[in-house]
C-alpha cells in the first residue's frame, strides 16, 4: 500500500498543517484531530527521515466506518494494517447497502454519523445538497484512477470520494453462434438472425417502465444525453438535452425496434437471461451480474462493445462505487490519509474487485484486472468510454416519466415525437 513515503508526502503537500483546519466540530471521529510532522511535510516523509507512519501521523481517537458485508473482510485487512501504521483504530460498522445513504443523511448532522462510509456515486446529489459529505483531497493520486470514476465523484468541481470499483453494461454474445462482434445495432440483428437463434438480440424491458437504464447505449447514439455537462464534465440542470432533435430520431427508433418486435416489453430480465441461458438468443444486453449464470449454462459468452443505432458512439452508463467523507469527521486528516493511502492502494482495490467481480477504479489494478479477465476485461474497457449516471437531484425528476414514455412508444401507444415532447414537458415541469 502507500502508507510510508509517496503517500503521507504527497498528503502533507496537499493539505498541509493547515488541513487541521478542516475539522470539524461533531460527529464521532475521534477524540482530537490527526497531526502530521513538519519535519516529515518539509523533508519527504517517513523513510527519508527515518521513522514510519505511526511518527509521521500522530492521532488519538478513532474512525469509524460504515461497510456492507460484501467489502468488510477486505476493509478489515486495510484498517488493521493502518492501525498498525498510525496508532488509529478504525471501527468497521457493518451495514445495508441499500439503507446507508439515508441513514447517513439522518444520523450526521446528529453527530452519530461515520467518518467514512461505502457508497454509489450517484447518491452524491442528495449528500452534498444536505451538506454532509466533504471534499477529498486526492492530490497528485487523482491522476492515479481511471477517468470515468474521477468524473463519477465529482461534484461541483470537486472530488466526493475514492472510487474502488466502475460497473456497467455491454453487449453478451454467444461465440458458438456468432463469431464476430457487430460494429452497428443492424448489423447485430442481421447476424443474430442468420445464427439461426430463436431471438437475435434480448434485452429485458419492463411492460409499464421500459429500462431507460439498458437503453441508454441506443439514445446516446442518437446525440440525446439527459442532460448537457458543463466544462468541468459534472451536469447542468438547466440543460435538459432529451428534446434535441436526437431525441425524436430516438423515440422513432424505439418505435420500430417495437413493432418489429426486437424490443418486447413482455421479455422481463429474467426472461431476456433465461433465454440466452438457453442458447435461443445470439446476443444479449447486460451486466456482469448475468455472466456467471449465462457461463454455467454452457453459454461461450464474448463481452463486446454495444454496437450504436445512430451515427454516433453507444456510450452506457457508468456506475461508480467508492467510499466518501463525512463533513463532520473530527479526524479528517485521518480519514483522508485512510481513503487516499490505504483504500485507493492497488492492493485493496485489487481485493475489492476480487470480491465484488467489478473493474477496479484505480488504474493499475484496473490494467492488471482486465490482463487476468476477459470477462472483466469486455466490461472494463465498454466502461472506460462510459458516462457517469447523473449524481444531481434533477436527475430524481427524470426515470418515471422517461421510462413511462419508453415502454408507451415500444408498445405502439400514440405518436412516438408527441409522447417523447410530452415526456420532455414533463420532466421540466417536475424540475422546475
Amino acid at each position: 500500500m502507500r502508507t510510508t513515503s509517496e503517500g503521507l508526502f504527497r498528503l502533507t503537500a496537499v493539505l498541509g498543517i493547515s488541513a487541521l483546519a478542516l475539522s470539524a466540530c461533531g460527529g464521532n471521529g475521534g477524540e482530537e484531530a490527526p497531526e502530521l510532522d513538519g519535519e516529515g511535510a518539509e523533508n519527504g516523509g517517513p523513510e527519508e527521515n527515518g521513522g514510519d507512519n505511526g511518527e509521521q501521523l500522530e492521532a488519538s481517537g478513532d474512525l469509524t466506518v460504515w461497510v456492507d458485508a460484501d467489502r468488510a473482510d477486505v476493509l478489515a485487512d486495510a484498517a488493521e494494517e493502518f492501525e498498525a501504521d498510525t496508532g488509529i483504530s478504525v471501527n468497521l460498522v457493518q451495514q445495508d447497502f441499500g439503507e446507508i445513504r439515508d441513514q447517513f443523511v439522518s444520523q450526521v448532522p446528529t453527530g452519530e454519523g461515520p467518518d467514512i462510509a461505502v457508497g454509489a456515486h450517484d447518491w452524491l446529489g442528495v449528500l452534498v445538497t444536505n451538506g454532509v459529505v466533504a471534499p477529498v483531497e486526492l492530490g497528485d493520486a487523482v491522476d492515479d484512477f481511471e477517468d470515468v470514476a474521477i468524473e463519477a465523484w465529482s461534484y461541483d468541481g470537486q472530488v466526493y470520494g475514492v472510487p474502488y470499483s466502475i460497473e456497467n453494461i455491454a453487449l453478451l454474445r454467444n461465440a458458438d453462434l456468432v463469431d464476430e462482434a457487430p460494429e452497428t445495432f443492424d448489423e447485430m440483428i442481421e447476424l443474430g438472425e442468420d445464427s439461426g437463434a430463436d431471438y437475435p438480440f434480448v434485452v429485458g424491458l419492463h411492460a409499464q417502465a421500459a429500462d431507460p437504464y439498458h437503453l441508454y447505449p441506443f439514445q446516446m447514439s442518437y446525440g440525446a444525453p439527459v442532460f448537457g455537462q458543463n466544462e468541468d464534465g459534472s451536469y447542468d440542470p438547466e440543460d435538459l438535452q432529451l428534446g434535441n432533435e436526437g431525441g425524436l430520431e430516438f423515440a422513432d427508433w424505439l418505435a420500430e425496434q417495437g413493432s418489429a418486435g426486437v424490443l418486447n416489453t413482455n421479455i422481463d430480465g429474467d426472461l431476456a437471461q433465461e433465454t440466452f441461458n438457453d442458447g435461443a438468443a445470439a446476443f444479449q444486453l447486460t451486466g456482469p451480474w448475468n455472466v456467471p449464470s449465462a457461463q454455467e449454462a454452457g453459454i461461450n459468452v464474448e463481452v463486446d462493445f454495444i454496437p450504436p443505432a445512430g451515427d454516433l458512439e453507444a456510450q452506457p452508463f457508468a456506475g461508480v462505487q467508492g467510499f466518501f467523507l463525512s463533513s463532520q469527521s473530527e479526524n479528517t486528516l485521518a480519514a483522508t490519509t485512510f481513503l487516499v493511502d490505504y483504500v485507493g492502494s492497488p492492493e485493496v482495490q485489487t481485493a475489492l474487485y476480487e470480491v465484488g467481480g467489478r473493474a477496479p477504479a484505480l488504474t493499475e489494478a484496473f490494467d492488471a484486472a482486465l490482463a487476468d479477465d476477459e470477462i472483466v476485461a469486455g466490461f472494463g474497457e465498454v466502461g472506460a468510454e462510459a458516462v457517469p449516471m447523473p449524481s444531481i437531484p434533477e436527475m430524481g425528476a427524470v426515470w418515471d416519466f422517461w421510462g413511462a414514455t419508453q415502454a408507451a412508444i415500444i408498445n405502439g401507444d400514440g405518436d412516438p415525437a408527441q409522447l417523447w415532447e410530452q415526456m420532455v414537458e414533463d420532466i421540466e415541469g417536475a424540475i422546475e
